[in-house]
């Protein structure tokens, strides 16, 4: 197994996916991880899903780099596709990598997409994963 393909293995059990997810993907390019997307349809049992589909999603993976416009409309956007517990994977470059986008631009545009980032980590290839969920309210009334 090569190293990219451990990599790959070992972010796909990171995403918590099972047989039967469906999973879409927003931002794909010729840049994208391929084991990646290889190992999620081979865990799910489905091939990923582009962005115009009609289906509801378990998980959206969202590849993102700077210069691919407005973070913050594209989680807006992924979050309609979504399950009521559904979750996005941001992927975006690693550290000096092309198209690498800084972690306070993310954060905020997560905030402002009204998400929660909960885990983050390597990805496969030149790729970092940030798992974002819908941000729940404390029920209490804000001053």
């Amino acid at each position: 197994m090569s190293e990219t393909s451990g990599r790959a293995a070992a972010a796909v059990s990171r995403l918590g996916l099972r047989a039967g997810n469906v999973v879409g993907e927003i931002g794909y390019d010729d840049d994208v991880d391929s084991s990646l997307r290889d190992g999620i349809e081979s865990v799910t049992g489905n091939e990923l899903l582009d962005e115009d589909a009609d289906e509801v999603l378990d998980a959206a993976l969202l590849w993102w780099r700077e210069g691919d416009g407005d973070l913050t409309d594209a989680l807006v956007d992924a979050i309609t596709l979504l399950a009521d517990d559904g979750v996005i994977w941001l992927l975006s470059p690693r550290t000096g990598r092309d198209g690498y986008v800084d972690p306070s631009d993310i954060g905020d545009a997560v905030r402002t997409a009204g998400l929660a980032q909960t885990t983050s980590g390597p990805a496969a290839g030149d790729w970092m994963m940030t798992k974002l969920v819908r941000a729940r309210s404390s029920g209490r009334p804000r001053r």
